[in-house]
């Protein structure tokens, strides 16, 4: 079994979605919109309303030994149902 989650992506932009109830998480690249769903329901206890994810392209570092691999890495956008709050962006 893979883990869903792999942390939270606390940014002030982020921090912005989250005060209309939209959190952001970097997931595995192999998880479904559903798994997600299920995974964020279970662990902070909230209802989830819709999902949406991206691929985000990693960019190639170069270094004395040429340039290095890529990485790419998948996040969600979690909206919650109204009225529903994850105290771990809010400080509790």
């Amino acid at each position: 079994m893979h883990y869903v989650i792999k942390r939270p992506l606390v940014t002030e932009k982020n921090s912005m979605l989250a005060e209309k109830g939209i959190y952001v998480f970097e997931v595995d690249e192999s998880a479904t919109k559903i798994e997600i769903k299920k995974a964020v329901e279970k662990f902070f206890r909230v209802k989830v309303t819709n999902v949406n994810t991206a691929i985000c392209r990693g960019r190639g570092k170069r270094t004395k030994f040429g340039v290095g691999k890529p990485e790419t890495w998948k996040k969600a956008l979690v909206r919650l149902a109204a009225g529903e709050k994850i105290g771990l962006f809010e400080g509790a």
